[in-house]
């Protein structure tokens, strides 16, 4: 068993953006783990941009060993930590990398697990292939 130590404040890879700014490609394009074209309904929660507490059902898109894209009719702040729930009840913290859409009053918006461990790699429930994309 390949056992990592999780740094409490790691730092995260991705730049984080202005509040109000969106995602360029380039910003978005250095990834450490493919995406995968997939759906999932998951629960969010936390505070939102007007530091209102939430709790809703979400989309997640773009799925990754790291985290993901989730849509919602909520607008969150940009570096904000999140709890994103799956379907077999566990849990994790994910921070707000950036808001990368909106379209129609849904946001949608880039986010990474604060834990980067087994549980992070696991927590979509499939198996991720090898990057290739990190040349």
């Amino acid at each position: 068993m390949n056992l990592k130590t999780v740094h409490p404040h790691a730092k995260s890879h991705h730049p984080v953006l202005a509040p109000n700014a969106t995602a360029t490609r380039s910003q978005v394009s250095k990834r450490r783990s493919n995406r995968m074209a997939l759906h999932a309904s998951v629960g969010l929660s936390g505070e939102d941009r007007e530091k209102s507490p939430f709790t809703m059902p979400a989309k997640a898109t773009k799925l990754n060993k790291h985290g993901a894209a989730v849509q919602l009719r909520r607008e969150l702040q940009v570096g904000s930590l999140v709890t994103v729930d799956n379907k077999h009840g566990a849990a994790l913290s994910a921070r707000v990398v950036a808001q990368v859409a909106v379209q129609e009053g849904v946001s949608t918006y880039a986010i990474e697990f604060v834990e980067q461990g087994e549980r992070a790699e696991t927590f979509w429930g499939i198996i991720f292939p090898p990057n290739t994309s990190n040349a």
